[in-house]
């Protein structure tokens, strides 16, 4: 045996090692989901995957540390990438389109485990439970930089920025209540159908957009009232005309 060889074993071991570990987490998700995370124990899980409770101590310590990855992939993961895109040098369009992408794309293609997460979070640990709601207000306040980015440069409508960050934040995460792997569509593309609906939500109509270097303007915010009240105008005279 060369010396290289020994150094090697490790690293071969280590694709067998992460299929296992991610059969372990799906079947801890499904028992969670199944029996809660107070009546689930590691026996359970190793009874599900067919090994000893010695041999899973193996892959995992405890319940603990099953249900803190599960968590953390699930918020920690999405809260960085939200914060990355709500950075990005783009306009906001692309940018709510991307996150949308992002979330609704994870809800679809781990709907278990983030229902799961949903189901559990009155039994997360203190530590993990703090983790969980920072990073929850971290997605919060990317979507909500979006959205006020977009209001102020005159793609979206003036609307309240955080009810509107909260309301596209809902819409992709019911995707996991709804969403059923194997059917006519994939994840994929039903993230794409949300990004469009979501930007279709806030978009500002190409004629009520400020034509102005500077969309907080109130030279352009006047120009946008006069337009409303030319159209009243026309609306009033046209019924006077037809009484």
């Amino acid at each position: 045996m060369s010396a290289a060889e020994p150094d090697e074993l490790p690293a071969a071991r280590k694709p067998r090692r992460e299929l296992v570990e991610a059969q372990i987490y799906e079947q801890a998700t499904r028992l969670f989901a199944e029996r809660g995370f107070a009546g689930t124990s590691l026996q359970d899980i190793a009874d599900a995957m067919g090994m000893t409770r010695p041999a899973l101590y193996y892959y995992v310590k405890n319940k603990d540390q099953l249900l803190a990855r599960l968590v953390t992939e699930i918020t920690e993961g999405p809260a960085a990438a939200t914060e990355e895109i709500a950075g990005r040098d783009a306009d906001a369009t692309s940018k709510l389109r991307d996150l949308v992408l992002l979330v609704a794309g994870q809800q679809a293609r781990h709907a278990a485990r983030f229902q799961l997460v949903i189901r559990s979070e009155s039994e997360l640990p203190d530590d993990l439970a703090v983790a969980h709601e920072a990073a929850k207000r971290r997605v919060l306040d990317g979507f909500s930089r979006v959205v006020d980015q977009g209001v102020r440069s005159g793609e979206f409508r003036p609307r309240p920025v955080r009810t509107t960050a909260l309301a596209v934040i809902g819409m992709c995460n019911w995707v996991a209540w709804w969403f059923r792997p194997g059917g006519a569509q994939s994840p994929d593309e039903v993230a794409e159908q949300m990004a469009d609906m979501a930007v279709s939500l806030v978009a500002q109509a190409p004629d009520r957009r400020p034509e102005s270097p500077r969309p907080d303007d109130p030279a352009a915010v006047l120009r946008l009232l006069r337009q409303d009240l030319d159209y009243l105008e026309s609306v009033l005279t046209t019924n006077a005309t037809d009484e």
